[in-house]
């Protein structure tokens, strides 16, 4: 199926690690943003889903919270290649800290997870106001959240940042002035669009209106909708 008539949205939750309690909150919300875009959304942990023939009928696939090894070598193939073949991603939190030992999807996300302070309020700082994901949201956003740390910096990767973090206004931050929290990758002939955020840790984010809108463009950015 060519990727611009491709109308589905594969969220999937498999966790082989630390499980979120968020999990649910954020698939059902990505699946009512998925249905309001005009797309047929499945919530799945299953990896069996990651085939070349369910993939190819996919305008985004959406990791939420993966942690751990979460794909069969069989999934990772069909993965790869629907990511090179032009399909679009979302990494969502946890996402991070998927497929630690699985060097493709760490050039895809540009860096790894490497931890976080406690969980507490500060303060989002808006790079590119005028990206889908980004241009709801205030310049100065403040919320609770974790506020994660990486193995590198994801800017040395080539990555967009759209928003970072502001370490003055929480404690336990390491990066300095220039902490990414979300970023993405434009499509390129070797891989689809690509969009990460950091966000996401609490159940009620996802009730939260300013932070469905951030999903909601993030979502149709990757889709292309």
């Amino acid at each position: 199926m060519p990727r611009s008539t491709a109308t589905d949205v594969l969220v999937y939750t498999r966790t082989a690690g630390y499980r979120h309690d968020s999990i649910p909150a954020g698939a059902a919300a990505l699946a009512e943003l998925a249905g309001a875009a005009g797309l047929d959304p499945e919530i799945t942990e299953d990896p069996a889903a990651f085939t070349p023939g369910r993939l190819a009928r996919c305008a985004a696939v959406v990791l939420l919270s993966t942690t751990g090894t979460v794909l069969t070598d069989p999934g990772r193939a069909a993965f790869e290649a629907y990511v090179r073949g032009g399909g679009g991603l979302l990494l969502v939190h946890a996402a991070a800290n998927a497929e630690p030992d699985w060097p493709f999807f760490g050039e895809l996300l540009g860096t790894r997870f490497a931890g976080h302070p406690p969980l507490q309020p500060g303060t989002v700082l808006v790079e590119d106001p005028g990206h889908p994901a980004t241009a709801p949201l205030p310049a100065r956003w403040h919320r609770t959240d974790e506020w994660y740390e990486y193995s590198g910096h994801p800017r040395a990767a080539g990555v967009h940042v759209l928003a970072g973090a502001d370490e003055s206004s929480y404690e336990g931050g390491t990066l300095g002035a220039d902490h990414p929290l979300v970023w993405c990758r434009e499509a390129t002939p070797e891989r689809g669009r690509v969009l990460f955020t950091a966000l996401g840790h609490a159940a009620e984010s996802y009730a939260d209106p300013v932070f469905r809108a951030h999903l909601d463009g993030a979502l149709r950015w990757v889709a292309r909708r």
